[in-house]
């Protein structure tokens, strides 16, 4: 009998020393956990987390969008209260730039439902949106992806043009201080001190399509769901650039007047030099007053860059 118990009790000493090797470390007032290999790397924790703050590689990588020809196949859903389609988009478009111009040819277009008006123009508000994110109107001359002093702003904008701006802030910059958004602008800095004692965080480290990634996670702890926007985000930093080569977020908010339900995912990929979206997935639910409630997915996939 004794011989059994002993390899059972050093079996259970040598799972409780490896699950022991994780590390907490208090930076600023957010307490973080290491794992074992964060800690066997020895990541300057303090210094990443700050790097991270300032990071504008992920921005930057859909600036980069504006001075690149590239090809994209779009799905765009819109569901029912009981998740089947009602209206759909699948295109495939080609952005050609030339002369520092850009334009948007598109090379293949099915639609079903009431996806479009009679003018052929958008039903719903989140194909509206998705539009002024990833299709080219006409033609857009003199941009650049620079990144350092280009700030959004909802200054001087109303209606669908604020709402654009409010969608991009969110999409573009999570993690970030966001004013113009009502009841939100002060939810969103998820790194600062501030809400530290809202998000349970962890860094780790693993492999990303082939790409050794620093891993940092963030999520809302049990009961401090109405203080945050951000519930949970996920990204792979690359562990000697830092760039950013995935992250998956879930926002959500419930003012009143309007609320949502948020998850998107995006995947980078790199044409030379420049880090590119790939892959960049969402799925929200949404109503605004004075508005009906809008269920929509969609996938963009990028490729063919030049």
């Amino acid at each position: 009998m004794i011989r059994k118990i002993i390899p059972v009790f050093f079996s259970l000493i040598l799972s409780l020393a490896g699950s022991a090797q994780d590390s907490s470390m208090l930076v600023g007032k957010k307490i973080i956990t290491l794992s074992e290999v964060v800690l066997n790397n020895k990541l300057n924790v303090p210094a990443f987390i700050e790097r991270i703050k300032n990071d504008t590689s992920f921005y930057k990588a859909f600036r980069n969008l504006r001075i690149l020809n590239y090809t994209s196949i779009n799905d765009v859903r819109m569901l029912d209260k009981d998740n089947n389609s009602q209206a759909s988009l699948y295109s495939k478009i080609k952005q050609l730039r030339d002369s520092n111009c850009r334009r948007m040819e598109v090379l293949e277009e099915q639609s079903t439902g009431d996806f479009y008006n009679d003018d052929h123009q958008y039903n719903y508000y989140t194909a509206q949106m998705y539009a002024s994110l990833f299709f080219t109107p006409g033609v857009i001359c003199n941009e650049d992806n620079i990144v350092a002093g280009s700030t959004f702003s909802t200054a001087g904008k109303s209606g669908l043009e604020k709402h654009k701006e409010q969608l991009k802030m969110l999409f573009f910059n999570p993690g970030k201080k966001i004013n113009g958004l009502p009841f939100i602008a002060d939810k969103t800095p998820i790194y600062d001190d501030d809400m530290a004692d809202a998000y349970d965080m962890n860094v780790d480290m693993d492999e990303y399509n082939k790409t050794s990634c620093y891993i940092l996670k963030q999520k809302v702890k049990p009961g401090k769901e109405s203080k945050v926007v951000i519930d949970e985000m996920t990204t792979w930093f690359d562990d000697k650039t830092f760039e950013v080569v995935a992250r998956n977020y879930s926002l959500s908010y419930n003012a009143g007047v309007y609320d949502f339900k948020v998850k998107m995912e995006v995947q980078m990929t790199h044409m030379g030099d420049y880090l590119v979206p790939a892959l960049i997935r969402y799925n929200g639910n949404w109503k605004a007053i004075f508005k009906k409630r809008e269920r929509g997915v969609f996938t963009a996939t990028l490729f063919d860059f030049r």
